[in-house]
């Protein structure tokens, strides 16, 4: 095995989850999704504290830091703030691991409109895999209160912190609103 990283990022109830599982049916990638972390830490912790944030990022820092010293081809899901200096300067050491060993690493966009995602917020898959999400008015709210407050996809018209690290990798751009997640991973692996 030759290990690679594969970031998908967007915002919540994107796909990111759903695509990623596809890549990794296609291949052989491992998924690394963003609740793997946060469903036991928010059982425990909650959110909003500062031991969920800590270890949050911690664990997701290990488990990349191993990935890469086992040549694992992961694909890691991520809510990202691109126009975050710190959220860039976070990223940035997530993927170092495979940049300090010469492994590739590819960046993958997703990104659909907010009704889309609020539609998909109520998906059976979603919430199974997801049970911090359970509690529909709160995931809706939170993808809205998200979305007023972080750029969690690129934008033609302004420079964002988190674009000067994608410039340094390039970037795959895919719209899911009406492309499903077979057809995003043949277009990711292709």
């Amino acid at each position: 095995m030759s290990g690679e990283l594969l970031v998908l990022f967007g915002p919540p109830a994107v796909g990111k989850m759903t695509v990623g599982r596809a890549v990794c049916a296609r291949s052989d990638f491992r998924l690394f999704h963003n609740h793997h972390t946060i469903e036991p830490l928010h059982e425990i912790f909650g959110q909003d504290s500062p031991a969920f944030a800590t270890l949050n990022a911690e664990f997701r820092r290990r488990v990349i830091e191993e990935a890469a010293a086992q040549d694992v081809r992961l694909v890691f899901t991520t809510v990202w703030n691109l126009a975050g200096d710190r959220d860039a300067a976070y990223i940035r050491g997530l993927v170092a691991p495979y940049v300090d060993r010469g492994l590739p690493v590819r960046f993958v966009e997703l990104y659909a409109d907010l009704a889309t995602r609020l539609d998909r917020n109520a998906g059976a898959d979603r919430l199974a895999a997801k049970p911090s999400k359970r509690d529909l008015a709160w995931s809706a709210a939170h993808i809205r209160e998200r979305e007023a407050a972080f750029t969690m996809n690129t934008a033609e018209q302004a420079a964002l912190p988190g674009e000067d690290l994608l410039a340094d990798f390039g970037h795959l751009r895919l719209d899911t609103t009406d492309l499903g997640p077979a057809e995003a991973a043949a277009r990711i692996l292709g």
